[in-house]
């Protein structure tokens, strides 16, 4: 299964969990937690989740490639 980041569409692969990456996120400091970007590269960096530099990006609704509204 192909997981996408909701808001700025990312390609990752969850390596734990998801209660692990929700206790994590939940214990990062508010100034990391208000940004999707900075969310995504704390997990990266503690092996939580592993992003793919492909290219391939989704919009809001999970639509992979994006849309005209986006």
């Amino acid at each position: 299964m192909e997981h996408f980041a909701r808001h700025g569409g990312v390609h990752f692969t969850p390596n734990v969990p998801p209660e692990e990456i929700n206790r994590f996120v939940n214990r990062l400091p508010e100034e990391k937690r208000d940004s999707m970007f900075h969310v995504m590269e704390e997990l990266s960096k503690a092996g939580l989740i592993t992003i793919h530099n492909d290219g391939i990006l989704a919009d809001g609704t999970g639509k992979i490639g994006g849309s005209d509204d986006c």
